[in-house]
């Protein structure tokens, strides 16, 4: 974790030289920028190891001060084997088999390109497959973007956020499984992976340098 955590800052001192962040140099030739649209386009993929994420906002944020935020995904490629999504007989269509993913975690960026909270997700919102968070916390600990392109600092930047945070992130993928079985106990009429009104599922506030000092002064 401490390792990853030292990326997440070598990302930060480079970049600080030219008066660049993480969310501007991913923006950097993207033109104008729209609400919703997955920047860059096509998102960025590993297909080595099935690692996926992309950028992009919403017209109101259920964070303040948030300008935006990252969403992660670990594809079929990547998923040890023998994983399958949960048992689903709505009316959905679910990516499965070769083209099946799953939402890992979100990562609110504020306005000067810096990370605030991680946060997950109900299906519906960035629209993968279902994983049981025991399978999920299992595909977060092979994240990685492993390749240059469209930015290695950012690239870096986020395989070493996923690895700075891990056990916080599965954290998260546990009381998002809670908040969903509690969600769909209280309401029995809906399908809970499509149902509008559980948006946000899980979410922590967190602070890079912080965490550093933290992980640190454990290992002292």
């Amino acid at each position: 974790m401490l390792e990853a955590g030292k990326e997440v800052l070598e990302c930060y001192r480079v970049l600080k030289k030219t008066g660049d962040n993480i969310v501007g140099e991913l923006l950097r030739n993207a033109g104008t920028f729209y609400q919703w649209q997955h920047y860059p386009k096509g998102d960025v993929y590993d297909r080595d190891n099935g690692s996926q994420f992309y950028y992009h906002a919403h017209p109101k944020s259920s964070r303040p001060g948030e300008h935006g935020h990252f969403h992660t995904f670990l594809r079929a490629s990547g998923m040890p084997r023998g994983i399958e999504p949960v048992p689903y007989g709505g009316d959905a269509v679910w990516p499965l088999g070769a083209d099946s993913l799953s939402h890992l975690v979100a990562i609110s960026m504020d306005k000067k390109g810096f990370p605030t909270g991680l946060f997950t997700v109900n299906r519906w919102v960035t629209g993968d497959a279902w994983y049981k968070a025991q399978d999920v916390s299992a595909m977060v600990d092979r994240f990685v973007i492993d390749h240059a392109q469209p930015s290695w600092p950012v690239n870096r930047w986020i395989t070493g956020m996923v690895g700075l945070y891990r056990p916080l992130v599965k954290d998260l993928v546990r009381e998002r499984d809670a908040v969903v079985a509690a969600w769909r106990e209280a309401h029995p009429d809906q399908d809970v992976f499509e149902d509008k009104n559980l948006e946000i599922t899980s979410v922590a506030d967190i602070t890079v340098e912080r965490q550093i000092v933290r992980l640190r002064a454990l290992l002292a």
